[in-house]
């Protein structure tokens, strides 16, 4: 069966599509899937769009209508952590949901999305990427370097239907959630995938950070990181393909 790999914008997706090989296209709801193979491994590429809703049609369509085994997404996100710069690599071993919650005294408190404390209440935040998956994408990285100065991490990465570019608000996310990137789909691809049972992996590349220059820094760095991230999915596909 083959592996979903969904992209949110055109500068992420246009590396893929270089490497896929045999490939044809069908279009469903608007948005073209590409089918074929990136380095021997089946997969249908996808872009999907920015936002939680584009995310989760797409993911949907790939697990439900191709069959997809897995789900991959790959795309550029806004830094949190002070300690990473522009062109690190961030893979999730968890996502939050951070605009899904309850709004009182002009504050949102983070709830599971598709949950409220007072109706369907529950213990969980998030979802984790499973661990024996996760076990296996730390053994394909050890001792892989980046181009130049940038680094791959691991950790927790937040999703919202907003484009982040407030420093405030970033040192705060960072501060109450310890998430270490922000961006719109990653959230919303794992609880669909959860729904199906299907393993899912989120690459984010950081193209700025989230702070006051974040319009300016995604223009100059987005075509930039979105090749490392191509290059990330790559070596990712075959622990996917099992």
């Amino acid at each position: 069966m083959p592996i979903g790999v969904i992209c949110a914008i055109p500068q992420e997706l246009t590396h893929l599509l270089d490497r896929l090989d045999a490939e044809h296209r069908v279009q469903i709801a608007g948005t073209e899937f590409a089918c074929g193979r990136i380095d021997d491994v089946p997969v249908v590429l996808v872009g999907a769009g920015m936002g939680k809703v584009n995310a989760a049609l797409v993911t949907s369509l790939l697990v439900d209508r191709f069959g997809c085994s897995a789900v991959l997404f790959s795309g550029v996100a806004g830094g949190l952590d002070p300690g990473l710069a522009i062109g690190d690599i961030v893979i999730a071993d968890r996502v939050v949901q951070i605009d899904a919650g309850t709004i009182a005294g002009e504050r949102l408190s983070v709830y599971q999305a598709g949950h409220v404390e007072s109706i369907n209440p529950t213990a969980e935040l998030g979802y984790a990427v499973d661990a024996e998956l996760m076990a296996r994408v730390r053994t394909t990285f050890s001792g892989f370097a980046l181009p130049g100065a940038s680094r791959l991490v691991y950790g927790l990465i937040l999703t919202g239907d907003q484009y982040l570019h407030c420093e405030v608000t970033r040192e705060r996310l960072h501060r109450e959630h310890g998430g270490r990137a922000i961006e719109m789909e990653g959230g919303a691809v794992a609880q669909v995938c959860e729904r199906f049972s299907v393993p899912w992996l989120i690459v984010r590349a950081l193209s700025d950070l989230a702070g006051s220059d974040a319009l300016e820094d995604f223009a100059a760095f987005a075509e930039q990181v979105a090749g490392s991230s191509a290059m990330v999915v790559r070596r990712l596909l075959p622990q996917l393909h099992r």
